[in-house]
């Protein structure tokens, strides 16, 4: 009995100690992208819709799984209204009339699915029919702060004006729970400057709950937090047109252990990264003393699926001035450059000890941490390529680095620990 016991104590030992090696890019005991995510959501055929939802939902009002439902147009939660959506259930949005759902300031959302149930928003058109921008997104405003003059903003996306407001002085708002939801083939592009993301964060404070999202095929960014305070993790973008992860208006972010599949034929001609990180978009129209943009990145994986460097796919992040920036524990594989940080950010230590890299592993990237302006790179360099740093730079195949990278099957994006560079020796 004894000799049992201890075999199994030495057993579970060897999984701790190689779980807590296992520390850089997205972890977990289980591949929690099982079960509830969709790869190729183009061949998967959903029921028809049997319900129809338009206009304002202005009480209390339950969405049951036993119907699909079908979005129109502009829908509103409004009147502190609270939107609850049972597990397993499917909202296809209409291609006709750029179906949306915007939760206005004051109102939820409850869409709480399970990893054996997710929730599903998606297109109306037949499954061989659908493509990214069939549908606008999901738009959620809140009550936490922005920087922005006045401290409330609105948004650019042709939306009601006396519901299209967001901003406040609640870090603490709860604008309700996204988990276990899938948003596929949104995103739909307005005008050349309006163009409908995901899932769109507007001051949404840290109560909300964010986590096991994933947004495929979006026309223009997966995730974007226009300001707000936020912990989110298990996130999942995957070929999305513009950017995965977008943070603007001084947002005050902790994302972990999320993941950006992207692939070169998925990309925009304006510059299409992982991560689009600024604190404003006109200086003039912000107000300098409320909090810059600060994201701390923690288990990150970053990924293109295409290793033959056809040059579609750029640098994974790009950072703008007077931003904070941390990644940490992260792995990032097969972009040109790696960073590009801002011209404007320049090379004194004051300014970049805002943007921090530690403790990753930087595979097959065509150039490490860069500036706009070339002339700033050797300081870049310099600052930043330090042994304490534990930036490593590698290349070696996706197979080789993670579990299973092929997304035809049941992918699988933890680290290969039997890859010795993977966990981190």
């Amino acid at each position: 009995m004894k000799t049992k016991i201890s075999i199994a104590v030495l057993s579970l030992l060897s999984t701790f100690f190689l779980q807590a090696q296992q520390t850089k890019g997205i972890v977990g005991n289980t591949n929690w992208l099982a079960n509830w995510t969709n790869f190729k959501p183009a061949s998967l055929e959903y029921s028809e819709a049997s319900n129809i939802i338009a206009g304002t939902i202005d009480k209390d009002t339950k969405l049951l799984k036993r119907n699909t439902y079908q979005l129109v147009g502009v829908v509103y939660v409004t009147n502190n209204a609270v939107l609850t959506i049972e597990p397993g259930t499917v909202i296809r949005g209409d291609d006709k009339s750029c179906g949306t759902l915007v939760i206005t300031n004051g109102s939820k959302i409850i869409a709480e699915g399970l990893e054996t149930d997710p929730i599903v928003f998606t297109s109306n058109k037949e499954k061989a029919d659908r493509k990214p921008g069939d549908w606008g997104g999901i738009i959620i405003m809140g009550k936490a702060p922005i920087n922005n003059l006045g401290g409330l903003h609105t948004l650019p996306f042709d939306l009601e004006p006396v519901l299209n407001h967001y901003g406040g002085q609640d870090p603490e708002d709860n604008s309700g729970i996204l988990k276990f939801v899938r948003i596929e083939f949104s995103g739909r592009k307005l005008s050349a400057l309006k163009e409908l993301n995901g899932l769109s964060l507007a001051g949404v404070g840290r109560k909300t709950v964010l986590n096991n999202i994933q947004i495929s095929f979006s026309n223009d960014d997966s995730f974007e937090c226009y300001g707000g305070d936020l912990n989110m993790s298990n996130l999942i973008s995957y070929r999305t047109t513009d950017d995965d992860f977008d943070f603007t208006q001084g947002a005050q972010i902790n994302i972990s252990n999320s993941i950006a599949i992207r692939h070169p034929f998925s990309s925009d001609i304006s510059g299409s990264r992982c991560f689009e990180v600024d604190s404003y978009d006109k200086i003039g129209n912000t107000d300098m003393t409320k909090k810059m943009t600060k994201i701390n990145a923690s288990n990150i994986t970053l990924v293109n699926l295409e290793e033959n460097n056809q040059g579609l796919v750029r640098e994974s992040l790009h950072i703008r001035e007077n931003t904070y920036f941390n990644m940490t524990n992260s792995i990032i594989a097969g972009f040109s450059p790696f960073a590009l940080l801002e011209s404007n950010v320049g090379s004194t230590p004051e300014n970049l000890s805002k943007i921090t890299f530690k403790n990753l592993i930087v595979n097959s990237c065509n150039g490490g941490i860069t500036s706009e302006s070339s002339s700033n790179d050797s300081s870049i360099q310099s600052y930043y390529n330090k042994p304490e740093s534990g930036i490593s730079y590698t290349r070696i195949k996706n197979s080789d680095l993670f579990i299973m990278p092929n997304i035809k099957v049941n992918p699988d994006f933890r680290a290969n620990v039997n890859n010795t560079i993977a966990i981190g020796n």
